[in-house]
């Protein structure tokens, strides 16, 4: 299976801003971007000037797709999904993001980031109305129960991001009291992403 294995903090200093790919660390003094506010590289600083309307569209779909850990091929399929969908192309376009599995996991608070959550579900930690998923770009419905394996409950990671995340859940998840499941009441609305994405822009970059 494809996906980038760099150093994800070049990731977050091309955009110029936190994606919080790297969990706690991107809320810590240690967060590159806070250090160095500029691009990586020789000219990262030379990148600092204002770019054309296409780099504008172009580095706010990079920046989206790299939130959510989607490489280029599979953004653009969920983009052409969006298109035919009924509704605001790009709504629709993080809706279908929002309810990828491991995006699940990650506003459960069981992984610290993305990636992590995304780990959580290839090694099959993840249930999906009682049944084992390792597709993390699983899609979940309505009344849609995911559920955190017994094994992984006791893993050390879990215990910290759930008692050290201050990780509120979406207003269209209700996560239990033990907070080792989780049930999807609704699809969420565009309100209810937080991401700092101008899906517009995505929008505009397809539509050329």
């Amino acid at each position: 299976m494809a996906r980038y294995i760099g150093p994800v903090c070049k990731l977050c200093r091309r955009e110029k801003t936190q994606l919080f790919l790297k969990g706690s660390k991107c809320d810590s003094v240690k967060c590159p971007v806070t250090r160095r506010p500029y691009p990586p590289g020789d000219h990262g600083r030379d990148r600092m000037r204002q770019g054309s309307e296409y780099m504008t569209q172009l580095r706010e779909k990079q920046k989206a797709r790299r939130i959510y850990g989607v490489l280029e091929t599979q953004f653009a399929n969920y983009y052409e999904q969006a298109n035919r969908s009924q509704g605001i192309t790009g709504e629709m376009l993080l809706l279908t993001l929002e309810t990828r599995l491991d995006n699940i996991a990650f506003r459960a608070g069981w992984g610290a980031s993305r990636s992590q959550a995304r780990q959580l579900v290839r090694h099959g930690h993840v249930l999906v109305n009682a049944k084992r998923v390792t597709i993390p770009s699983y899609k979940v419905r309505k009344d849609d129960e995911i559920v955190l394996s017994s094994k992984a409950r006791e893993f050390a990671v879990i215990q910290h991001n759930l008692s050290v995340l201050e990780r509120a859940v979406p207003a269209w998840l209700e996560r239990s009291d033990d907070k080792f499941t989780v049930k999807v009441n609704n699809l969420p609305l565009r309100a209810h992403v937080d991401a700092p994405i101008k899906e517009q822009l995505i929008v505009e970059l397809y539509s050329k």
